[in-house]
């Protein structure tokens, strides 16, 4: 199953209804994506280092590019950086520049397409918890 992808045709009805949901609710009509990039440092340098190579490329101020919001940016230690910006799908191209010119030699970069869970997580919790999986078994308290 590793390496293959599902569509949501081929998904469960209840995930296929909560995954639509989602996507409406993330961004509605906007046009925005959330794009989730992992930042992984280059371990053979120290931080006087990378600090100074990305001071040269002018990280700091080139990265995120303009058009673009930062949602979270937290370390994993002995991982690196995870940013998630939002942004018009037609800003991916420049991000991903952006990452090419500044990031290279300093981090290794992973980007991938995200969308905010919780609120499916809370309504399918509710369901759960309203009976609509236990076949047969009583409603779960909350």
């Amino acid at each position: 199953m590793q390496g293959q992808r599902i569509r949501a045709r081929d998904m469960p009805d209840h995930f296929r209804e909560e995954h639509v949901k989602s996507k409406a609710q993330q961004a509605p009509d906007s046009g925005d994506i959330l794009l989730t990039i992992f930042l992984k440092h280059d371990q053979s340098q120290n931080v006087d280092q990378i600090q100074g190579t990305l001071a040269e490329r002018e990280w700091w101020d080139r990265f995120p590019p303009a058009g673009t919001e930062v949602v979270s940016w937290t370390v994993a230690m002995g991982l690196g950086q995870i940013v998630t910006l939002k942004l018009p799908a037609s800003k991916l191209g420049i991000v991903n520049l952006e990452l090419e010119r500044s990031a290279w030699g300093v981090f290794s970069t992973e980007c991938y397409v995200t969308y905010d869970f919780v609120p499916v997580r809370e309504r399918i919790r509710k369901r759960y918890h309203e009976g609509e999986w236990n076949r047969g078994k009583k409603a779960r308290k909350k």
